[in-house]
């Protein structure tokens, strides 16, 4: 018979637990508290309520910066922990998220820029900055989502982590990507997709918290 792989540190699970934790703070934080306010509605008016509360934009920034970290630190520590149970797989799970870091920090980067656009007046680049961001992120989700498919499997092979948690990251993976592939081919379907993001935020969150908590995978 095959070799059983040893069950992973405690200590190291909770390590990556604490790492979703700042993932979920900063990019809700980021999104809905910070940056989301301010980039709602047209050029005009997403230039008005940039300029008026400028450093709250700056903050946003900021906790998506610590987000991306985390993402990427997650994204090792992951690999080390279940490279045990199928090398192949945690290989392709790393790659995945990591890839999804990428376009993320690209996508930063470009809306960083959107300050200097309004400085020289130029509102409807900084409307422009502004939706490439969000696309970026959203294709970057995508990527998440074939990760967090994986994530699932490899967890549920490891055995540690009860299976309504595991389905609920799977049906998660298929949110995320629709979500992003609906940015590319049919923007108008994105506002009734928003509540779908329920599903995610509660099956990420009950993640977080039983490698927190219990400490296995």
């Amino acid at each position: 018979m095959p070799a059983q792989p040893l069950p992973a540190p405690t200590r190291a699970v909770r390590l990556a637990g604490l790492l979703y934790l700042a993932i979920i703070v900063t990019g809700l934080s980021a999104e809905l508290l910070l940056r989301g306010p301010l980039l709602a509605g047209g050029p005009e008016q997403i230039a008005a309520s940039v300029s008026a509360a400028l450093p709250r934009f700056r903050m946003a920034l900021l906790a998506d910066l610590v987000m991306l970290g985390a993402d990427i630190t997650l994204a090792l520590q992951f690999w080390r922990l279940l490279r045990g149970v199928s090398e192949g797989a945690a290989l392709a799970a790393m790659v995945l998220r990591l890839m999804q870091a990428t376009l993320i920090g690209a996508a930063l980067v470009l809306l960083s820029a959107l300050p200097f656009a309004l400085a020289q007046g130029e509102i409807a680049l900084a409307a422009l900055l502004a939706e490439l961001h969000a696309t970026g992120y959203d294709v970057g989700l995508i990527l998440f989502g074939a990760n967090s498919l994986i994530m699932a499997r490899l967890l549920c092979m490891s055995g540690g982590v009860p299976k309504v948690i595991l389905g609920g990251i799977a049906l998660s993976g298929l949110v995320y990507m629709t979500g992003g592939l609906a940015r590319l081919a049919a923007p108008a379907a994105l506002e009734v997709l928003q509540y779908a993001y329920a599903l995610p935020m509660l099956a990420e969150s009950a993640l977080c918290l039983w490698l927190l908590v219990r400490g296995r995978i």
